[in-house]
């Protein structure tokens, strides 16, 4: 059950970062991923998961 919330957690900040990343330093039209925000969070939150995946046993 810890397990299930940690990679919850990982997958809502690794989406507010994409968000802040496309706010921030996303291009406006001609980028696959950073040329609108939800996309931004998807990546985010894909990465999130796939970073603490990492460390699972």
């Amino acid at each position: 059950m810890r397990n299930m919330w940690i990679t919850i957690g990982a997958m809502v900040i690794g989406a507010l970062l994409g968000v802040a990343y496309w706010h921030f330093f996303g291009c406006r039209e001609g980028c696959a991923i950073t040329s609108v925000w939800w996309r931004s969070a998807l990546y985010g939150a894909v990465m999130g998961y796939l970073a603490v995946g990492m460390f699972k046993k």
